[in-house]
């Protein structure tokens, strides 16, 4: 066990100093499991543990996925999304963040990623919410924030993620995500009526436009989304698996994206090669989560962590609550996929023992990645953002993103305290 808590604060440390994870992970469990069993051991486990993930029918989903996503990314459906949702939206008070925030979940919904989305949208929306006298504050919070959205409405990479470590069900994930991820939104709009009601000159109305322009606006929106519901009606329908769906995504994106004239082949090649560096970048980080849950089985820091709880007699929603808070502290200090892959593994079992349900389980802990996201110090959505806007300050979009988060911390305690808003729709595939 104290090899096991040793390795942990190993990678914990690593990652802090942004040693890259793969990297962290691969050796750390390389050394821990030759001091923890034998070094023979050790090493025959990489090629093992390797060939078995990339022989993973699962972990086929995730360059799929990826390629959907890049391949929306080049197609300019993020400007089509805000345009869109101006045209029905803009004229209210706040219209414009509120356009911006429903652009984001729409983006985020077939891009899967809160960082992709987040640099899109602050290219996309953030001049025309300064042309329109919005503030700093807003502006930025609300990019942040929706760019969030990513890993929670399906398809995400993160969901991807738990569901190979823990060995749930991808399909039953993307379906249960769908009613946290629009409850967040809802959440997060009505965050930005109310900053719009109380503080107006924060946030302006924009122009009203004629239905003829509001149907028009649809034009370039409507295939993508169309995608999207295919993606998520044929899971829920148990029509295709997980693996399936993503094949089918990346497939018709390419089409859809072709028939659109918004894809030719340069810029089809860079996507491609784009998507070989992410997948392989990615994968090198699973392999090393692989073989760290299998140090911390090996070391028994897991099965005795197990033991310490059940003798402590924490159970139920208390010890929910507990890893909950657990996981909002790494949320300042790690980014979500480091808190995703070093510590899932270890509370995933305990979860399970428990009798809870890791699909519920999987989607408190996206919310508190996504919380994460956008959570000082290390809140990577927005150095993203800084990057994008150098003459913006960190603290300045900190500030604006405190409301944001308050709302996330009312979702994740209505998901805590009423499992059913996610098992609902999830159990109906299962």
């Amino acid at each position: 066990m104290l090899i096991g808590a040793l390795s942990m604060l190993a990678v914990v440390v690593l990652a802090m100093i942004r040693v890259p994870l793969a990297f962290a992970l691969l050796s750390v469990s390389i050394v821990g499991m030759g001091f923890a069993v034998n070094w023979h051991t050790a090493f025959l486990l990489v090629p093992i543990s390797v060939s078995d993930a990339v022989f993973s029918y699962d972990l086929a989903v995730v360059p799929m996925f990826i390629l959907m996503g890049n391949v929306i990314a080049k197609t300019g459906i993020a400007r089509d999304l805000f345009q869109a949702a101006f045209a029905f939206v803009g004229h209210l008070r706040g219209g414009l963040a509120l356009s911006t925030m429903i652009a984001c979940s729409g983006f985020s919904a077939v891009c899967g990623s809160s960082y992709a989305t987040a640099a899109t949208m602050t290219k996309v929306a953030y001049p025309s919410l300064k042309r329109y006298g919005y503030s700093d504050q807003i502006s930025a919070g609300t990019i942040a924030a929706g760019g969030t959205l990513g890993i929670m409405i399906p398809p995400s990479i993160i969901m991807v993620v738990y569901g190979i470590l823990t060995q749930t069900n991808i399909g039953h994930l993307f379906v249960a995500g769908v009613l946290p991820g629009l409850l967040g939104l809802a959440l997060y709009l009505s965050v930005i009526w109310v900053i719009a009601t109380r503080k107006p000159e924060h946030a302006p109305k924009g122009d009203r436009v004629s239905w003829s322009k509001r149907l028009g606006s649809l034009k370039g929106v409507w295939p993508f989304l169309l995608l999207f519901g295919l993606i998520v009606g044929g899971l829920y329908g148990k029509i295709f698996t997980p693996t399936e769906a993503a094949g089918m995504g990346a497939g018709l994106s390419i089409l859809i994206a072709f028939l659109h004239g918004r894809l030719g082949l340069a810029t089809l090649r860079k996507v491609i090669v784009e998507t070989a560096y992410t997948s392989v970048s990615l994968y090198s980080v699973l392999f090393g989560a692989m073989l760290f849950s299998k140090l911390l089985t090996l070391s028994g820091l897991a099965g005795g962590l197990l033991e310490m709880v059940q003798q402590s007699g924490l159970e139920g929603i208390a010890l929910i609550c507990c890893i909950m808070a657990v996981f909002l502290l790494l949320g300042c200090v790690l980014d979500s996929m480091a808190m995703i892959l070093i510590f899932v593994p270890l509370f995933a079992p305990i979860v399970a023992s428990q009798g809870f349900d890791l699909v519920w389980f999987g989607i408190l802990i996206i919310i508190v990645t996504e919380i994460a996201l956008i959570t000082p110090p290390m809140g990577m959505n927005v150095f993203v953002m800084k990057s994008v806007l150098p003459n913006v300050p960190v603290l300045r979009i900190f500030r604006g993103l405190v409301p944001f988060i308050t709302v996330d911390i009312v979702r994740l305690v209505l998901l805590v305290a009423f499992p059913a808003i996610t098992l609902w729709l999830g159990s109906s595939v299962g």
